[in-house]
Order: C-alpha cells, then structure tokens, then sequence
C-alpha cells in the first residue's frame, strides 16, 4: 500500500523530466536571447546578468552563487522535501545556461529577443512549476513574503522584483531602450509562464434563469460536456421560485453554451462574467498550495 502523501515513482519520474526540459529552455532564453542583448528580465537572473557585466562572472554560475543563501534560508524555513526539486531544477538551470552561453546569440535585434527571451523563459518556468517545482530565487523570497503579508498579491510582488531588477539594469547599461525591452520581456514571460501553468483559455463563469432550466442543463451537460449546478432564486417581482443554473467553462467554450439557451429558451436571463481561478476537476487543485 503506497504511504500517503507521497507520490508513485512514475509520476516523480515524469516530473523530473519535465523540469529537465523547462530547465533547458530557460537556459536556452536567457543564453541565446537575452543575456546577449543586455535583457535583464527580473528575479536572480537579472541580478546575475548584471553582475556578469560588472564582474565578468559567469552568468549560470552568478545565478546558483545568489541563489545558494536564499535555497538555504528557504530550507531552514519549508524544510528539504519542499526544496528538492527546486534545489534539482535551480542547478539545472545555471549548467544550461552555462552551457548554451558559447553558442552566441540568436538574433540582435533587442525586440525580437525580448519577445523570443520572454516567451521561452515562460514556457521553461510554466513546465518547471508545472511539476511542482520553482527556480529558487526570487520565487523563494516572494514565498517568504507572502508568510508576513498574505494580503499582498503574488504577481504584484513578482512585478516589484522584476522592476527593481530591470531598473538597476538601466543604472548599468545607461540605456533606456534597453530597460524598456527588458520590461517587454519580462510582461511575455508572466502572460506565456500563465497560459503554461494555468491554460490558454480564462474561464467564464454563467448564470443562467430560465423557466427551461432542466432542457438547458441537459444539453450543456451532453453537448459541451460541463458540470452545471442548480441555484434556488425567487423572483423579486413575480416571488415565483426559479432554478438558476451555474455553471464555469473554458473561453471557448462560452459562444456554444450561449447559442444553447437561445435555442431552448430565447427569454432566458444570462450573466456571463469572467472567472480568474477556480479550482476542482479540470481546473486548478484546491489542495495544492499557492506560491
């Protein structure tokens, strides 16, 4: 009988590869697109950019010398079975740097960078957290402050970070366009890490109340294949009871379930409005714990 908590040997398998390759794109973002163009993109490997051109320590090896106190602060405070695979995917991250840095750049033209950069350095940390691991870094301290300051938002702290780290930046570089790529970088990154970690289509959260409720529900049920889930309601005028469908959906799903109740029920009353997290089967999990 497996121990709970603990996870099949198989799926830990699949996760490690899949920190492996979100490692390798990272390293291949910031060696072959940004680091070339002067594109800090915020957190530790910005710092360690910086440092690089101040130093000329190696950028991979800049990143794993920053991140070795906060990793051990972060292992005094979460304890090591959080920060296994995080430990795994932060050496990883600084060998492929390391690594892809003697291939040169891609392309010198700093927009296509940034846009290239930001967008594969999303898509390496999405699978990274994907299999529940984090880059250490600033994920690390951002965690820190969310134990002391849980009303603080994640992504406003990620962006406090990352524009402390793009402005130093242009105190180093003394240029201004190039900060301004280095934003656009870091604005790719969080939208491309987001549609990775999270999924391409936001979610839509529907009302629907209907004196034809049960044929509406049936055939969201059977046509689109959603879970619907029944309100009690009563008409503030009429004080006649009315089900009140609920019911949560992909973006792309929104268009079908409307030309549903048009067909059953041109009369129906529809809110449609826009669901930012949600969590249970098909979504996020409820037991997983946020950054």
């Amino acid at each position: 009988m497996q121990e709970r908590g603990k996870k099949p040997f198989r799926k830990r398998i699949r996760e490690y590869l899949m920190i492996t390759a979100g490692a390798c794109i990272y390293g291949i973002s910031i060696s072959l697109f940004l680091d070339p163009n002067n594109l800090a993109p915020g957190g530790v490997t910005g710092i360690a950019i910086i440092a690089n051109r101040l130093t000329g320590l190696s950028t991979g090896t800049g990143m794993l010398l920053i991140n070795i106190p906060i990793l051990a602060a972060g292992l005094w405070k979460f304890g090591l079975r959080f920060l296994v695979s995080t430990i795994y995917a932060t050496f990883l991250c600084s060998a492929f740097i390391n690594l892809f840095s003697g291939f040169g750049e891609v392309t010198g033209e700093p927009l296509l960078a940034a846009l290239a950069g930001g967008g594969l350095l999303g898509i390496g940390l999405g699978m990274v957290f994907r299999a529940g691991a984090t880059t250490g870094g600033t994920d690390i301290i951002v965690k820190f402050l969310r134990l002391r300051y849980k009303h603080l938002k994640t992504g406003k702290l990620f962006l406090a970070t990352d524009a402390l780290v793009v402005a130093a930046s242009l105190l180093v570089f003394h240029d201004v366009n190039t900060a301004m790529y280095a934003m656009i970088a870091v604005m790719v990154n969080s939208r491309v890490f987001d549609i990775v970690l999270y999924g391409g289509d936001e979610a839509r959260l529907i009302y629907i109340i209907s004196d034809r409720a049960d044929s509406i529900a049936d055939r969201l049920m059977r046509d689109l294949d959603i879970g619907v889930t029944f309100l009690q309601g009563r008409g503030g005028y009429s004080s006649r009871s009315k089900d009140v469908i609920m019911c949560v959906m992909r973006n792309t799903m929104a268009p079908g379930a409307e030309e549903i109740v048009k067909e059953e029920d041109p009369l129906a009353f529809m809110i449609v409005s826009g669901a930012t997290e949600i969590y249970g089967e098909g979504y996020k999990d409820i037991l997983e714990e946020k950054l």
